[in-house]
């Protein structure tokens, strides 16, 4: 594994990814038994983890990993993290993936939630996107510019956090607050000068040739992503032993992904209605290049600049301690979060 270290402090942000970095401001809809309501395993004990289409269950199915679970997995579909993480607040859900936003927001409303798992991926996906023929050619072009993005979402900070790299504040543009649907109808419309999002999204302009990236996340955003788990779910020895099993064999499934890009682009796109040449675009580019890591302090930092980030622009309340919502216990002999993330065509 090649390594470097995690981008300054100032300007990080989280992972892009449809089914992880979602909007703090999205409703929740959530379905217990996801999948047609299938329970996988068997055994006494059940751990009940929150998914999102296309996610945790799908990537588990498909690599194999669920074939011979010696305990029971109960699935609750979530269509993003933060009422995910609303349910893991109220013991509904023992564990779940999501983004880096969510659980900041979780932890300025108080939750009681632990990280005790994550990821790091590479952060191309995550673009500030323009129409072909924009005469915009770098980010501080965007001053006076309207520039649509998820209000509490990754792209909202990497919006921040790239006009920071240009020299200017988030005053600096006309931000309209648009859910990525709408978001798309607005910049295909031609109702917006850009759009601050994350893949697959990225690869649903860029496949069909709607638009082009002015700058991505590159060296600029952490590419992080997170298992968040119930405090009481990991206070029980038989869970939290549940717990370590299903985070192994994440962990596995990850690398199944890379290793097999086509065949889980397969399973994507039947999942979530994506365009195969679209999932596997964003397989490439985003979904499979994650490496799991520990939860180290270059995280709690990564995440704490984050955290600074939205209190000062009063969009979560007081100040966040975020390693405060840290369980490292899982993190066995994971490699440090400054592990390259693996890219397609580049040994790893």
């Amino acid at each position: 594994m090649r390594r470097r270290s995690l981008a300054p402090a100032a300007l990080l942000l989280p992972l892009s990814l449809l089914l992880a970095a979602c909007s703090a401001t999205s409703s929740a809809s959530s379905a217990t038994g996801g999948a047609g309501g299938r329970t996988d395993g068997k055994g006494s004990l059940t751990l009940d983890v929150g998914d999102q289409k296309g996610g945790s269950e799908a990537v588990l199915r498909a690599a194999g990993e669920l074939d011979d679970l010696p305990y029971k997995i109960r699935w609750s579909t979530f269509t993003s993290g933060p009422p995910l993480l609303e349910a893991v607040n109220a013991k509904a859900v023992d564990i779940g993936a999501v983004g880096n936003t969510p659980p900041v927001f979780a932890a300025g409303a108080g939750s009681k939630i632990r990280i005790v798992a994550a990821s790091h991926g590479t952060a191309t996906g995550e673009t500030v996107l323009v129409p072909n023929g924009s005469p915009l050619k770098r980010t501080a072009d965007l001053k006076g510019k309207s520039v649509a993005v998820a209000q509490g979402s990754s792209a909202h900070y990497q919006l921040i956090a790239s006009l920071k790299k240009a020299g200017l504040a988030l005053e600096d543009v006309d931000v309209k607050y648009l859910q990525p649907a709408d978001a798309l109808a607005a910049f295909t419309g031609g109702k917006v000068d850009a759009w601050a999002v994350w893949d697959p999204y990225t690869s649903q302009v860029l496949r069909p040739k709607k638009g082009r990236v002015l700058t991505d996340g590159d060296g600029v955003v952490n590419g992080l992503s997170f298992q968040v788990a119930a405090p009481d779910a990991l206070a029980d020895k038989e869970k939290a032993k549940a717990v370590d099993d299903y985070l192994k064999r994440l962990r596995r499934a990850q690398d199944w992904v890379f290793k097999h890009p086509e065949a889980w682009a397969k399973v994507w796109s039947k999942d979530t209605g994506l365009p195969y040449e679209v999932a596997l675009d964003s397989v490439k580019r985003s979904n499979g290049t994650r490496v799991p890591v520990a939860v180290d302090k270059n995280v709690v930092t990564s995440e704490q600049e984050i955290a600074d980030t939205f209190s000062e622009l009063k969009l979560i309340p007081g100040r966040v301690r975020f390693g405060d919502y840290v369980d490292r216990r899982f993190n066995g002999s994971l490699p440090p979060s400054t592990t390259e993330p693996r890219t397609y065509g580049k040994e790893s």
